[in-house]
């Protein structure tokens, strides 16, 4: 299974946690008897453990390539599908997909389109529930502007009630490719994608959805 990188100290920390209150519990007592709390304590740890191994897994996601598809930048549940102004990089009238990723989720990121990155902007706000519709506004956040085949592509990491730390590997200029890796942000959070309405995307996917990032079709061009 690949791991993201920035997961490794937390995995070290957890299963050094893990093995730390195994070993405790084998000396203060054997069995369920007076060493019974140590144990159920080194068993949450272990399953703590294996959960933060899962969460900083990094698949990659077969599925359909090429200038007709946007792909999802996340992994998750779609939460909106809404028109909207997008005055940042879109500069009109936009459609935007909004993917919410639980704690169960994969959380890396990645490119839905082919394209050169053109902007990277980092916005310290709050730390509202993902899903609500007022966090992509509010929220600490990352964009990243991509001039795409048909056009302006923006996609914004979004934080969450749980989510404190987004990892953005964009710089502006990069040349990036569909479903290669754009970042990753821990522990809950949002991912929305923008895209131009002049540019006629047809949106493939519908609230309560399920997405599988760089695998599942948000849209198609014509």
């Amino acid at each position: 299974m690949r791991i993201a990188p920035e997961g490794w100290p937390f995995i070290a920390i957890a299963w050094t946690l893990a093995f730390g209150s195994a070993l405790l519990a084998a000396r203060t007592g054997s069995g369920w008897g007076g060493g019974a709390p140590a144990w159920v304590l080194a068993a949450l740890l272990a399953i703590l453990a294996v959960w933060v191994v899962a969460f900083f897994r990094d698949p990659i996601r077969p599925g359909p390539r090429g200038e007709r598809y946007v792909m999802a930048a996340a992994e998750g549940q779609v939460v909106h599908v809404v028109e909207v102004d997008e005055p940042l990089y879109v500069q009109e009238r936009a459609v935007r997909i909004s993917i919410f990723l639980s704690v169960f989720d994969v959380h890396v990121n990645r490119y839905p389109v082919n394209g050169t990155v053109e902007l990277v902007h980092y916005h310290k706000g709050k730390f509202l529930h993902a899903a609500d519709e007022k966090a992509s506004l509010d929220n600490e956040q990352s964009s990243i502007g991509i001039r795409g085949p048909h056009g302006r592509v923006l996609v914004r990491q979004i934080a969450g009630l749980v989510a404190r730390r987004i990892v953005t590997d964009a710089q502006p200029g990069d040349t990036v490719a569909q479903g290669a890796r754009l970042g990753l942000i821990r522990f809950g959070s949002r991912t929305d994608v923008f895209l131009p309405l002049s540019a006629r995307p047809t949106v493939t996917v519908k609230p309560g959805d399920r997405v599988r990032v760089g695998g599942t079709v948000l849209a198609e061009y014509p």
